[in-house]
């Protein structure tokens, strides 16, 4: 049974070691990648894009001003408004002249002269000519073309003079360090590879809550561990502790799934628009606690580092004072942090906070996204919360739960 138990509290430790290493560097990658994923998905490149929103007006002006086709009733519709505009122009036009010639005897004598040349006359008995040339005009392909390219011009004229310009310098450094194309290919390339490393790590965390299952079990039944076991033990919680420091323990991520409208007859869509995204392990969620400078915040990140960091390391460290040396194990220091701090170090205290804080911001984000959904009847909004816990939070967990079994163990040890 001796040889069983150390065979298996070894095996797990080398175990552990290899897979927390692996899914550290598989982990890292997939933070890079996902970050990149995340700048290329949010809303400013896409919904609130100004450049995003010139391509699509660009392109319903264009398909609009194609789709000039008069049928034989509409083109008669449009003449005669064409008509009625220009004869109505070319009135005002000859109003406005008597007007200001009558004020002068040159203005007389050029009066005079319109009224010999019928003028006004003329040019209201060619409306119908000038009419069907603006006709000819809008149906001649090459005029088309420089209607479209004088509307798409003062749009883009308009726009930058009205909105302020996105800055580009991260978006086109991960476009150019991927090398996929543009904005679309590279998402899609992006969330590929993240596929792959999500799938790469995942036969490590389930091979590390085997041999966690393993050693626990093995643990249970045994009667008389030896100082081995235990300090094999202790170092697979050491292990899982840092695992779990280091390592994300939530990602909150909320965005717009789908968000579709129709503009001027044309159906307008904004896919996977991330409005909010966050992932943080404990040692980064302290680190920028205590950089903030404020003293709640500050002292919110010094309780944290001390329960979740100081007393964790201390209490591995004191076990092992403990299991070598015999004289420590009378030491009231010794015997406080290895048998009294398990129970109220707020490990299971931070597990149970971190989790409720999954909770409280998936249950705010879910609820805010779906009032988003409900702004409009003529906008479809389909938003999503995809925040989850990461493995940070498992293993940290992990931790919690052996070390206080290996505690137990420790305090009903007879002697070694």
């Amino acid at each position: 049974m001796k040889s069983l138990r150390l065979f298996v509290f070894v095996l797990s430790l080398l175990g552990i070691l290899f897979c927390g290493y692996n899914i550290y560097s598989l982990e890292h990658e997939r933070r890079i990648v996902k970050e990149d994923l995340v700048e290329l998905s949010k809303i400013k490149y896409g919904l609130f894009s100004v450049d995003e929103w010139k391509q699509i007006l660009s392109r319903i002006i264009s398909k609009k001003v194609e789709e000039l086709n008069f049928s034989p009733d509409q083109r008669q519709e449009i003449k005669s408004k064409v008509s009625a505009f220009l004869t109505k122009t070319i009135t005002e036009m000859e109003e406005r002249f008597y007007e200001e010639k009558s004020k002068s005897l040159e203005g007389w004598f050029k009066i005079g002269v319109a009224g010999l040349t019928g003028m006004f006359d003329t040019m209201k008995k060619d409306v119908p000519i000038f009419t069907d040339q603006i006709l000819e005009f809008l149906n001649d392909p090459g005029n088309r073309d420089k209607v479209k390219d004088y509307i798409t011009d003062k749009l883009s004229e308009y726009t930058d003079k009205t909105f302020a310009r996105i800055d580009y310098t991260e978006h086109d450094r991960i476009l150019s360090h991927y090398g996929y194309g543009d904005r679309k290919q590279t998402i899609s390339g992006l969330q590929r590879t993240l596929s792959d490393l999500s799938r790469g790590s995942q036969n490590y965390i389930i091979a590390i809550f085997v041999f966690i299952f393993l050693c626990g079990i093995v643990l249970l039944l045994s009667k008389e561990p030896a100082k081995i076991d235990f300090l094999l033990l202790t170092s697979i919680c050491f292990v899982l502790l840092i695992s779990g420091l280091l390592l994300p323990m939530i990602e909150i991520d909320a965005r717009i799934a789908e968000m579709s409208f129709t503009l001027l007859g044309e159906q307008i869509s904004f896919t996977d628009q991330v409005l909010y995204y966050k992932s943080k392990s404990i040692l980064e969620v302290v680190r920028l606690m205590l950089m903030q400078g404020k003293m709640d915040v500050l002292a919110v990140g010094l309780l944290v580092l001390l329960f979740s960091v100081l007393f964790p390391v201390a209490k591995l460290l004191s076990s092992l004072a403990y299991i070598y040396n015999q004289k420590l194990q009378s030491n009231r220091v010794i015997r406080f942090m290895v048998f009294k701090t398990g129970k109220w170090s707020m490990a299971d205290v931070m597990v149970v906070a971190i989790f409720m804080s999954y909770i409280g911001f998936s249950g705010i984000l879910t609820e805010q996204l779906n009032q988003l959904e409900g702004l409009t009847n003529k906008i479809d909004i389909l938003t999503t919360n995809k925040s989850s816990l990461q493995i940070g939070f498992f293993l940290f967990t992990s931790f919690a739960v052996l070390s206080l079994l290996v505690s137990q163990k420790l305090q009903f040890k007879r002697s070694f």
